[in-house]
């Protein structure tokens, strides 16, 4: 048995399980080989008892009953006795089995069925031989054990190789799994990304094919458009037809922004034919319309029979402009379609044609009508009067206009130049009205009432007051307010030219002081002054130019009046220095004194409110250096064709510029002043006349004694002392102070009232008077009167 459980063993696989059997095997021969040897002394069973109970491997009831067997020989041997040989097989212990339940031999049980048999073992050679059968007997009963357990072993062995081959083999097909979805997914994302660029490319084509079609969209339009518009059912009035039109600019405009494309100015030019066959059907449309309303409210005119009173009776308001609006109306969704595209040339052009063909059908109606107005009022009224009136029919007649086009633009309607071709035809007529009667009119407060008329009424106020309406009038009102103007400054400077410059006074003109005094007494018969007395002591080119600046100041332009009015000044300042010689001449030196410097002191305060410069430069060209360069060049002097030098020919011959600035106020001014020091002087020599011999003998007398004190020699007369000479004794100073002294009491009164006469303001008489009384009373003339003469006086 021990034999054959290694070759058992070496046949097995090498497994976990083999390996223990095998070692449970080879514990198992070592330890039977230890029972098995014989024992020739006393210590062999000993030996084998110990072997037997060494081996942990053994069964714990084999052990057990080896050792029991082995004290049993101990006694045998020391005292004989009688053993049963069915004493080792009826021990009370079981041999236990693996599952804790209790085995059996079945040598044992065959012994138990025989009885029980007693034998005696008298030697060693029965003991051995009982022992051998008890050996053999537990060895069949260990072998059958562990034999099952071998076989059980070797199925378990079998059953897990086969569960290690099946995990070897399932996890070599894991791994193929693994590798094979590593190549699945790979392919799977490879896929899914050319998908994802499919995808990418797929929709850039279609939006590229949506690009496409949308382009190729405005292209395909012309056919469709082409037969829509060619359609013998196509008119303005169908409700396709704007639609169409639309498409039609979107089209131009895509192909216009796009000329890059294939064949674009090909459908171009076509798309551009048709939308001129469309505005010519618009303008024929719109043509048509204008024209029928037009003959509805001229035969509604015609029926009314009441043509001459249309604005009294109210017939203008509801048959010209609300009968018209009436009848035009079906006009004005196609106008504000085109007025909302005016922004391009196309339509911009039939827009303004549109504006024409109203405008004329508007002036076909009126035209005769405010002729006819403007007429009646020039047959019945002044010119200032007309003036007045046909502005205010016109500016009414043009809001009327004006609210029916807004009716029909509103778009436009702001714009002035749009109803040019209605409103300047009829404004020609109140111009060619106004016209002949402007420049035959010659009075200058008439046409300053003209200016007022169209500057503060007309342009000022109503103008304003009715807005952007009446705009379109501004232009022409401009216009006859600067011929007004143009005729008014030729007037004025006429009236300058021949009522100031060349005016021929009567005897009565130059009647001072007559006419003052004369002015005088009425004034003190008069109970209340009034204030035209004033100017009748004015001379008349004075009234003139003062009546006509302040009527020319707030009429005519700053730059025309300045010239204007340095023009009459100076001609009314030489007018009355002129006038001033006669009277002096008539009269006194002294009243042409005072004439002239009253009327410059109220010339100067006349024109003092006008803020302006009463100055103008006068600019000529002087050819007088041109004979002495003429000279140097026929002399050989200087060479005619040298052009470095400044003797050049372009210089010899270039004339200069002299510039002479007037200044009117300025030389009124002078004239003033050098004739208030004229009539000083004159004054004061009146009063002090009687002593101007005496002073011109004393001063020589004076001359002479200083004369011979230096060493010249002396006339017998002049060395005499003062006090010697005749002249200087006290009768003769005494004579010549009483007719000073008689001249100042009886001449300066004089002179006193002729200046209360001329000067009526007593702050100018003082401004004259006290030069006079400065030199009288600390005067020249006293002063060269030697003291010993004044002694005696």
């Amino acid at each position: 048995m021990a034999t054959t459980a290694p070759g058992t063993a070496a046949a097995l696989p090498k497994s976990g399980a083999v390996s223990k059997g095998y070692n449970f095997a080879s514990t198992w021969e070592q330890v039977g080989a230890l029972v098995l040897l014989p024992a020739p002394d006393l210590g062999a069973p000993e030996i084998s008892t110990s072997a037997i109970s060494g081996s942990v491997d053994l069964t714990p009831a084999f052990a057990e009953r080896a050792a029991h067997g082995a004290a049993k020989g101990r006694d045998r041997r020391a005292l004989p006795c009688r053993c049963r040989a069915a004493v080792p097989g009826q021990s009370a212990e079981k041999s236990t089995g693996k599952d804790g339940g209790v085995v059996v031999p079945e040598k044992e049980s065959a012994l138990e069925e025989a009885g029980a048999m007693d034998a005696v073992l008298v030697n060693t050679h029965q003991f051995y031989k009982w022992f051998a059968e008890l050996e053999s007997a537990m060895k069949s009963e260990t072998e059958e054990k562990y034999r099952l357990y071998e076989s059980t072993l070797e199925e378990r062995v079998n059953t897990c190789d086969g569960i290690l081959k099946q995990v070897d083999d399932t996890l070599s097909l894991f791994e193929e799994l693994q590798s094979l979805h590593s190549n699945v997914a790979m392919k799977t994302k490879t896929l899914h990304d050319a998908c994802d660029q499919l995808l990418v490319e797929k929709q850039r084509l279609i939006e590229f094919a949506e690009a496409l079609r949308s382009r190729l969209n405005y292209f395909d339009e012309l056919e469709n458009v082409s037969s829509s518009f060619y359609s013998q059912n196509m008119n303005i009035g169908n409700e396709q037809f704007l639609p169409l039109l639309k498409r039609l600019d979107d089209c131009i405009s895509y192909v216009e922004n796009n000329p890059q494309y294939a064949e674009s100015a090909v459908y171009l030019v076509k798309f551009r034919q048709l939308q001129s066959r469309a505005l010519g059907m618009i303008r024929s449309h719109v043509l048509s319309i204008l024209k029928g309303a037009s003959s509805q409210v001229q035969a509604a005119i015609r029926g009314s029979n009441s043509g001459k009173n249309i604005v009294t009776e109210g017939v203008e308001a509801s048959l010209i402009y609300v009968r018209f609006k009436a009848a035009a109306s079906e006009l004005k969704p196609i106008l504000g379609e085109i007025e909302s595209r005016s922004s391009r040339k196309e339509y911009a052009q039939i827009l303004s044609e549109c504006h024409s063909l109203f405008c004329e059908q508007r002036l076909h109606l009126v035209r005769g009508m405010v002729q006819q107005r403007i007429s009646e009022f020039a047959r019945k009224e002044a010119l200032p009067s007309l003036t007045r009136s046909g502005c205010a029919y016109l500016m009414e007649a043009c809001q009327f206009e004006h609210q029916l086009f807004a009716h029909f633009f509103p778009s436009s309607a702001a714009d002035v130049s749009s109803m040019a071709p209605l409103m300047d035809p009829l404004c020609t007529y109140l111009y060619d009205t106004l016209r002949p009667r402007l420049i035959y009119e010659g009075n200058i407060d008439s046409l300053c009432e003209l200016v007022d008329i169209l500057k503060v009424e007309v342009l000022g106020e109503q103008l304003s007051r009715r807005g952007e309406s009446v705009a379109g009038l501004r232009p022409i009102l401009q216009r006859i307010l600067a011929d007004v103007h143009e005729r008014l400054a030729f007037c004025a400077r006429t009236h300058i030219r021949e009522e100031i410059a060349n005016f021929r006074p009567s005897d009565e003109d130059l009647d001072y002081p007559g006419k003052l005094e004369r002015s005088v007494d009425t004034t003190s018969n008069a109970t209340v002054g009034d204030k035209s007395d004033i100017y009748v002591t004015w001379y008349r080119p004075l009234e003139k130019t003062v009546s006509c600046l302040s009527k020319l100041y707030r009429c005519l332009e700053p730059s025309v009046f300045t010239g204007l009015a340095q023009e009459a000044v100076e001609v009314c300042s030489t007018s009355l220095q002129s006038a001033a010689k006669v009277i002096s001449k008539k009269a006194t030196p002294m009243d042409g004194q005072l004439f002239l410097i009253k009327h410059l002191l109220i010339l100067r305060e006349q024109i003092a409110p006008f803020d302006i410069e009463f100055s103008v430069t006068h600019k000529e060209l002087d050819f007088s250096h041109l004979l002495d360069h003429l000279r140097r060049i026929l002399r050989g002097q200087v060479s005619l064709f040298d052009w470095s030098r400044s003797t050049s020919l372009a210089r010899t011959f270039s004339p200069r510029v002299l510039e002479n600035q007037i200044d009117a106020r300025k030389e009124l001014e002078k004239s003033l002043k050098a004739t208030c020091e004229e009539f000083i002087m004159s004054i004061t020599k009146l009063v002090v006349d009687p002593m101007l011999s005496f002073v011109t003998k004393v001063t020589a007398v004076k001359v002479a004694l200083s004369s011979g004190s230096q060493g010249q020699k002396l006339d017998s007369v002049l060395a005499k002392p003062l006090k010697t000479q005749a002249f200087a004794s006290p009768d003769k100073v005494a004579e010549l102070v009483q007719k000073v002294a008689a001249a100042i009491q009886q001449d300066l009164p004089n002179v006193m009232t002729k200046m209360r006469l001329y000067l009526q303001n007593p702050s100018t008489r003082m401004i004259l008077f006290k030069p006079i009384n400065d030199k009288y009373s600390r005067g020249s003339y006293t002063a060269a009167i030697p003291s010993e003469v004044r002694i005696l006086h």
